[in-house]
């Protein structure tokens, strides 16, 4: 047997699979995945550098399946080479608890470098994957970090506008070792994709600066594909996009060109007549003949040497290792947390100030920080003053200016997350964060380390009005499993927020003041980890309860302290207590949650956004529970009710109704 006809049966192997998977599970998209079966075969056993039995190994060639409704590809290439995804995996497809979900998710199925699946994502992921290999082969050398990024996107991936803000600053950037192979094929689920869709995605690549290979009808030509796959890694000065024009359904042929192959699984008798077409046999499911296996098996070995050589080369290396081993694990050298700053009882500092100062501080001693703003970033603390901006000509530096782009700028910092070597930031009003919520959602999903710079953080917002004030910002973000919501009250407590960001996994979103706070007595010594402590009680005698507690976030916490001394004026006994983080404050076992929120003590929250949510910590809330208005900052806060004198009168209300129940 020749090697071209042991190809195409291992080609017509995963084009089998892709159809069985999705029958299985009576759901799934295996129309891609056939037609893009030849691009993975040259993809997995010719281009990419990779180690299936070390798929964390730090410089191996990245892969990223934006059109990530094609998961049965993946999944089925990733079996077939090696990785841990075995045979029973892939009949699990789509069913509770298994190792293949619908659409893929990094850290739940080995060999999966970014959760995608919402289309565009994966783009933005690529480019994140590519600023991080740039960055860190500036950084720590071509020793330790020298692989590409190869991502495949479809005709949806490159509707949606995420596609536009990520590639456009692709090209910017120069990122010379990003390979993107545009599937065009035509298809949407509605039908052809010229009823929605005549862009000229080359001319449009070219215009954002991208160097571009137009193979045409080469979906089924391996020699082709490599071809052009090369010259595009061959660019070292230009992201590259390869565009292919494929077939999908391909060789189905009632499906081929059809949009019933996008989302709908052939039934059995198509199935059969496919895999009768390409020589197989019909009867047989879940089927690899056993050279298959061997030419799969031999290619996820292949990157094994070059893994054990990278091994060695990072033994010998004679750079900063215990900078190189702190990035890489998203962490700081030795007492790291000692370069955060600290502030004085009585200053007067905006929280998102202070943000930036940590942010520059922890440079120093947290070696994988870099990031910026979206075109805001001396206002969002996101500017390092005196640091270097990355750019083609200077990858090295770790400012980053993502322009007008929220969204990109959100599907970037997951990309950046995934690689591993940095831990990104990334800075917007927090009105804002709603343009790139998508990729938040996926930080969360998948566990990124990422650090959201949120300010401008209320209607203190003040005279740009409502279009500019969140209001309903922090709930919907706190109804977010996964990601950490973390509002302090002040400096200080902006200090500890940014420790705890560096220590925990996942994702942290800062939601910062733009107007001054004042800098309180007890945020610098507090429990801030916890989510939520005792900052102050007064008119409380020594083992006492006081009679109410009021409960504040961020700029809110110096309302409450304000409108405690106005109740003690009344003879009341009073607790304030400084809630940072609800998610921090969950974790906690019920006695801390106890001690500090007892049962029997009734409790008002403050907080200048809506009420929604807080009835799980606090029986009545001081809120807004409208959009805001323009006008000075501190005059909406006031007429909006966010004031100690309505504060206290809202306590004293409850405080009736309590008794009187």
């Amino acid at each position: 047997m020749t090697s071209n006809d042991l190809d195409a049966r291992a080609i017509n192997t995963i084009r089998a699979l892709a159809m069985d998977l999705p029958e299985q599970a009576r759901s799934g998209h295996q129309g891609t995945a056939m037609a893009l079966a030849p691009l993975a075969h040259v993809l997995w056993t010719r281009i990419m550098d990779y180690d299936a039995e070390a798929p964390e190994w730090f410089d191996r060639d990245r892969f990223v399946l934006s059109a990530g409704h094609a998961s049965v590809l993946l999944y089925s290439m990733l079996h077939l080479t090696g990785y841990d995804l075995s045979l029973d995996d892939l009949r699990a497809f789509r069913q509770w608890g298994s190792r293949t979900p619908g659409h893929p998710e990094r850290g739940h199925t080995a060999g999966v470098e970014v959760t995608t699946g919402p289309l565009g994502q994966g783009v933005g992921n690529g480019v994140g994957l590519g600023i991080a290999e740039a960055h860190l082969r500036a950084r720590f050398s071509a020793e330790l970090c020298d692989h590409h990024t190869f991502v495949i996107c479809g005709d949806g991936d490159l509707s949606e506008g995420v596609s536009h803000e990520a590639a456009s600053l692709a090209g910017h950037l120069g990122l010379g070792r990003l390979v993107y192979i545009y599937d065009d094929n035509h298809i949407t689920i509605d039908g052809p994709t010229e009823i929605a869709l005549t862009d000229d995605a080359a001319a449009r690549f070219r215009a954002y600066g991208w160097h571009v290979v137009e193979l045409g009808e080469a979906a089924n030509d391996l020699d082709a594909l490599e071809a052009g796959i090369r010259e595009a890694m061959a660019e070292e000065g230009r992201p590259s996009l390869v565009v292919v024009r494929s077939h999908i359904g391909f060789p189905s042929e009632k499906f081929t060109d059809s949009p019933k192959a996008h989302g709908n699984p052939f039934d059995a008798a198509e199935i059969a007549a496919t895999k009768t077409v390409m020589g197989m046999d019909p009867d047989q499911t879940f089927h690899i003949a056993d050279d298959v296996a061997e030419l799969y098996r031999a290619a996820g070995r292949r990157g094994r040497e070059a893994r054990l050589a990278w091994e060695q080369r990072l033994a010998a290396w004679t750079g900063d290792r215990a900078a190189f081993d702190a990035a890489v694990a998203g962490t700081g050298v030795d007492e790291w947390a000692k370069a955060l700053p600290a502030w004085e009882v009585g200053d007067s500092v905006a929280t998102r100030v202070a943000s930036g100062a940590c942010f520059a501080a922890l440079t120093e001693t947290v070696p994988g920080l870099l990031g910026g703003g979206a075109d805001l970033s001396s206002n969002t603390g996101t500017l390092l003053p005196g640091a270097t901006a990355f750019s083609a000509t200077e990858p090295a530096g770790r400012q980053l200016f993502f322009g007008v782009r929220e969204h990109g700028m959100g599907s970037i910092l997951n990309g950046l997350a995934a690689h591993g070597g940095t831990l990104p930031v990334g800075g917007t009003f927090f009105v804002f964060s709603d343009y790139m919520r998508p990729a938040v959602r996926l930080a969360a999903l998948a566990g990124h380390k990422v650090i959201y710079s949120f300010t401008h953080d209320s209607v203190g917002v003040g005279e740009d009005g409502p279009t500019h004030q969140p209001v309903e910002h922090l709930a919907s973000l706190r109804a977010m499993p996964g990601l950490r919501v973390v509002r302090p009250a002040d400096a200080n407590e902006t200090a500890a927020a940014w420790r705890q960001a560096v220590e925990t996994d996942g994702p942290t979103a800062l939601v910062l003041s733009r107007q001054n706070l004042p800098v309180l007595a007890g945020t610098a010594e507090a429990p801030v980890h916890r989510g939520a402590y005792v900052l102050h009680e007064i008119g409380i005698a020594d083992g006492d309860l006081p009679h109410v507690a009021l409960v504040g976030t961020g700029s809110e916490v110096s309302v409450c302290l304000a409108a405690a001394d106005l109740l003690v004026a009344d003879g009341l006994g009073v607790r304030v207590v400084s809630m940072p983080c609800w998610e921090d404050f969950d974790l906690q076992d019920e006695a801390y949650q106890a001690e500090v929120l007892p049962a029997e003590v009734p409790t008002l929250a403050v907080e200048a956004g809506t009420s929604f949510g807080w009835d799980r910590w606090a029986d009545e809330t001081v809120g807004i529970d409208r959009f805001g208005a323009s006008a000075p900052g501190a005059v909406a806060l006031e007429r909006l009710g966010i004031n100690a004198e309505h504060v206290a009168a809202t306590a004293l209300d409850l405080l009736d109704a309590v008794a009187q129940a």
